[in-house]
């Protein structure tokens, strides 16, 4: 087939222009890999888009020097990826390459001419196509089939793959909630497949893991993914406490559906003691803020819940005011998010934060000298203030320390 959308139109700056013609003129073939044609296929424009060649990195960078293009980044080079710089627009173009020796986290490679072979040794049929810059497509094992029927299969065998690099597992669950319609559509091979390997996530990066399962908590299918990582036997090998609260897990991700949460925020449904959110930093190495969010929701989902009556905010409202933490309010805001209250969410979002009224000055001019008898009724003050909802200003205030 050839793909005319104009999102593949659009992909035609100058800059493309000038690297086709440049390829062009040396007979090296270049088109479009991975993840760029699985978007332009699903009519989506790609946030970054990878290149393909025949040529090796050290006929680009002949190629390029030549045409006094600039070359930048040379950390790609020895995988064979070679990044160009043109009309203000980075193009990051990789020699075709075959995988001589894996061991479950690295591949020593060797470059070829030969497509097919390319393709082979890519994760997922639906990230194994290549698209030519005239829109031809070219795919060796039907992932435009598997992308119009939304199957997520490995390409060939699901444990050689697997083998090959064990955060396919996990790149595999993001792709089913990125694209699959409905969960439970897995072939029992590759399920079965993933069991069998699980154990090998043990030797993978904890950053590594992060990144994947960030993009799985903020996918679809969210529940059924993650209930599914407990019956392969994956969660212990990534951070997950063995005994998590599926029970909750299930009722947070139907609350959450539609808040645009964080990931952390999904994931902490899952913790039952601050120990969890410990031992998942220990092996994930998150980042302090997302330790900190996930140690503020298991403290506080039970007991910082909104108020019976006319005013429902204001438990989240005073405990805002009372707190002396940086970023309060964005750990308020995802708590609510877990608990589901959408409407109490959109309200706190659009609230003002009020600022206290009086300082010590007035005070002073009051005739309160003693820096003692200050501190103290500035605290009297403030529970006043807050007991009439923020609202008293400063008349109103200074009108109420005569009286106290």
């Amino acid at each position: 087939m050839r793909l005319q959308a104009p999102q593949f139109q659009a992909l035609f700056t100058p800059g493309l222009r000038s690297v086709a013609e440049l390829f062009e003129k040396k007979n090296y073939e270049l088109r479009i890999a991975g993840g760029a044609v699985r978007d332009l296929l699903s009519g989506v424009t790609p946030q970054d888009i990878d290149f393909a060649t025949t040529a090796t990195p050290a006929e680009m960078k002949e190629m390029f020097t030549a045409a006094g293009v600039r070359l930048i980044n040379n950390k790609g080079e020895k995988h064979g990826t070679i990044t160009a710089r043109l009309h203000e627009q980075n193009f990051e173009i990789t020699t075709l390459r075959i995988d001589v020796v894996t061991d479950g986290r690295h591949a020593e490679v060797e470059f070829t001419t030969d497509w097919h072979k390319d393709a082979e040794r890519r994760d997922l049929t639906v990230n194994s196509m290549f698209l030519g810059l005239d829109g031809t497509l070219y795919d060796f094992f039907n992932g435009y089939e598997d992308l119009k029927n939304k199957k997520i299969r490995f390409v060939g065998k699901a444990a050689e793959r697997i083998q090959e690099d064990y955060l396919r597992v996990l790149r595999y669950f993001r792709f089913y909630g990125r694209i699959a319609e409905k969960p439970g559509d897995h072939e029992s091979n590759t399920l079965q497949a993933i069991k069998e390997n699980a154990k090998g996530l043990a030797g993978i990066s904890g950053e590594r893991i992060w990144v994947e399962l960030k993009k799985i908590l903020v996918g679809n299918h969210v529940n059924h993914l993650v209930q599914l990582m407990y019956e392969l036997d994956i969660a212990q090998y990534i951070g997950l406490p063995l005994d998590g609260n599926l029970e909750e897990f299930a009722r947070v991700t139907k609350n959450i559906q539609n808040l645009s949460p964080k990931p952390m925020t999904v994931l902490t449904a899952l913790f039952k003691l601050k120990d969890d959110v410990t031992n998942l930093d220990l092996r994930l190495k998150i980042s302090k803020e997302e330790k900190n969010l996930g140690l503020f929701l298991v403290k506080h989902r039970q007991e910082l819940t909104k108020a019976q009556g006319p005013e429902p905010l204001r438990p989240y409202q005073d405990f805002l005011m009372d707190s002396r933490e940086a970023n309060t309010i964005s750990k308020i805001f995802e708590l609510l998010k877990y608990q589901g209250e959408e409407e109490l969410l959109k309200e706190m979002q659009e609230w003002t934060v009020p600022s206290f009224p009086i300082s010590g000055h007035d005070l002073r001019r009051m005739g309160v000298s003693s820096g003692k008898e200050i501190g103290t009724a500035l605290q009297q003050l403030r529970e006043e203030w807050k007991k009439s909802g923020y609202h008293m200003d400063k008349e109103e205030l200074l009108s109420c320390l005569k009286k106290l």
